[in-house]
């Protein structure tokens, strides 16, 4: 094994601006969106030299390029290698937090980089190592053994290729991560980017000249409800999901509907359930676009009302104000329910709002929290 760099070889090992670093337009807008606080490094030099020299950190750098080239060409154990162990990770949280520029969630930076750890150390084990994630309709898929081994030896030769702005001066998981993502064609978390424009720009628009106070409701949140059938754009509670809003939305005292539903359901399927839903509201029943927002991430009923609500920030809607939550008895009544507290606890960590009051079976009064403002890429597809 070769001989360790001293301090300063590190130094400038890591930090030397390569002349031929690349800038890939996919790799910066996943990393930006999954790993704000790290991504936000990568573009500040300085800041991660200080990360890099912070107490207990030169040594956790060097042990964990000692521990990835002790591997040679096993790519299972290189993977393994670039999981963060937890005092690893408490030296990187502590040096990041001292970094008063780099961004800062809700609930502080360290949370955030807990997050971001968490959701490198998940993607490592999902993506590379086999690891079960947490629904079917998540991860690499059925893949055969010879496209593992492909996957695997493409993500270690990008993760030591130099990528502008890219925190892998530090560490080389962060693009690592990204790379098994790409690989596997489960870049989701970008696919609709940026939300403002596209078939929100009218909505965005009309919602920075719109006098809040005329209406009672700042939206109508519309859950998806995904099919199960290939081919399939709407599932039938879907389109009665539609009915539900368009009536609604007749009474006139909501300002907009938004409609949240991902690429989740089936598996790899084609069409994201909130541009179907869109769609459908304008030529079915003649709802303005300018009237519709629309959420195309969610993928479970939690992220349902964490997007929503994050989206309605974005907007400019008045937190204070509350929405309306139209869906199905069913799944209204779970949304009032104790066991999707305990969910939203469990996956999210917190509340994405507040069920308020039950109006009939299909609508209950909501009051979105701006802790849903937290990107949690331990869901790399809806972070």
């Amino acid at each position: 094994m070769r001989a360790l760099l001293s301090s300063a070889a590190l130094a400038l090992t890591v930090f030397a601006a390569p002349a031929s670093a690349a800038d890939d337009a996919v790799m910066a807008a996943l990393s930006a969106r999954l790993f704000p606080t790290l991504d936000a490094a990568g573009h500040d030099l300085a800041a991660l030299e200080r990360i890099a020299h912070a107490p207990g950190m030169e040594s956790v750098l060097r042990a964990r390029r000692e521990r990835r080239a002790a591997c040679g060409q096993d790519l299972a154990c290189r993977a393994q290698a670039l999981l963060w162990s937890e005092p690893e990770a408490a030296a990187l949280r502590s040096a990041v937090a001292a970094e008063n520029r780099l961004p800062t969630a809700e609930d502080g930076r360290a949370a955030q980089l807990d997050r971001e750890i968490a959701g490198i150390n998940g993607i490592v084990r999902i993506y590379a190592l086999g690891a079960t994630p947490a629904t079917a309709i998540d991860g690499p898929g059925p893949i055969a053994p010879k496209e593992i081994a492909a996957r695997l030896q493409a993500a270690d030769w990008i993760a030591d290729m130099p990528r502008d702005g890219s925190a892998q001066r530090l560490d080389p998981s962060i693009d690592y991560v990204l790379a098994l993502l790409d690989a596997s064609d489960r870049t989701d978390a970008i696919g609709h980017e940026p939300l403002t424009g596209g078939a929100n720009a009218a909505p965005m628009a009309r919602a920075k000249r719109l006098d809040w106070k005329r209406y009672r409701y700042s939206a109508m949140i519309v859950t998806g409800v995904g099919p199960e059938i290939e081919g399939e754009p709407l599932s039938p509670f879907g389109k009665y999901h539609l009915r539900l809003a368009a009536r609604r939305f007749a009474q006139g005292d909501i300002a907009f509907i938004l409609v949240t539903g991902g690429r989740a359901h089936p598996r790899a399927t084609p069409f994201t359930e909130a541009d179907e839903m869109r769609k459908a509201l304008i030529a079915r029943y003649g709802i303005p676009a300018d009237a519709i927002i629309s959420e195309p991430y969610a993928r479970h009923t939690t992220t349902n009302l964490r997007n929503a609500s994050r989206l309605l920030a974005a907007m400019g809607a008045p937190m204070q104000m509350e929405a309306v939550i139209v869906c199905n008895p069913l799944q209204s009544g779970y949304i009032e329910s104790a066991r999707f507290t305990e969910r939203n606890a469990t996956e999210l960590g917190y509340q994405p709002g507040t069920v308020v009051r039950r109006v009939s079976p299909t609508e209950l009064v909501f009051h979105p929290s701006r802790a849903s403002e937290r990107v949690d890429p331990r869901d790399p597809l809806d972070p």
